[in-house]
């Protein structure tokens, strides 16, 4: 059994935000699973999920951005920061032939991740539905500034109840 399965707990009722939850999650699990398997094809999938967040955290980066998140919000800072330690397993692994930090890894991803998204996450697609943010068009139905910024207040929080 992966240390992390995707389950409707994890949903968060936002289609491409659930979608790419779907997927870090079914990466996450194939790395788990190539822990019993030799180190080429761990580091094989450990790349390809490295390679999956980056772009998942930087969409919700941009989505974040666009409904008038601060730049130093706690949220994208949370982003960095696992991203930075999840490419420094990789490289490490790669570099130096060591696996321990990516096999720990497996197991801290699959415990922090459903926290982030039923929290960070969460509070994110409830404001992005809360402006009217459309992640298709990119396109928010509040008001907009003359650089096309939506007027608010800026978050430097995760944007939920408990971090603001």
């Amino acid at each position: 059994m992966p240390a992390l399965a995707w389950s409707p707990e994890l949903a968060l009722d936002h289609q491409r935000m659930d979608a790419t939850h779907e997927e870090f999650v079914d990466l996450l699990a194939q790395a788990d699973a190539a822990l019993a398997q030799d180190e080429a094809t761990l580091l094989a999938r450990w790349t390809t999920l490295c390679e999956h967040t980056v772009e998942h955290f930087g969409q919700e980066d941009r989505w974040m951005q666009a409904t008038g998140f601060a730049p130093e919000n706690c949220h994208a800072f949370q982003h960095k920061a696992v991203l930075d330690v999840m490419l420094e397993c990789g490289k490490r692994a790669r570099e130096e032939g060591d696996f321990e930090p990516l096999r720990v890894a497996v197991g801290e991803l699959a415990i922090w991740f459903p926290q982030h998204a039923q929290q960070m996450d969460a509070a994110l697609a409830q404001h992005m539905a809360l402006v009217g943010f459309d992640p298709e068009t990119g396109e928010c139905k509040v008001a907009l500034d003359a650089n096309g910024e939506p007027i608010l207040e800026p978050i430097t929080g995760c944007g939920g109840s408990s971090c603001s």
